[in-house]
């Protein structure tokens, strides 16, 4: 799973900054942050990271051209992040 922290948390940590990149965790700045956790609201999505994980996967099936997922398996997942299905 990928966790997101604003770049102002991260700063603090020092030489465990790259630690915290390398642990699968991303830097974000404070202007992006915000922007994200703007659409996830907006999007009806349950968490910041959920939809910044969403965004990245999609990005990544685009770029590397892989067959990704189905629409009903879209929607199924999104249904789950909203809490309307297990």
């Amino acid at each position: 799973m990928v966790k997101i922290r604003d770049a102002g948390r991260m700063e603090s940590c020092g030489a465990a900054k790259e630690a915290e990149v390398f642990g699968r965790k991303l830097a974000i700045e404070n202007e992006l942050f915000e922007k994200l956790k703007k659409c996830a609201e907006s999007g009806g999505y349950s968490s910041t990271e959920e939809f910044a994980l969403h965004v990245l996967e999609k990005e990544v099936d685009r770029i590397l051209g892989g067959g990704g997922e189905s629409d009903e398996e879209i929607i199924k997942k999104r249904l789950q992040g909203l809490g309307y299905i297990d």
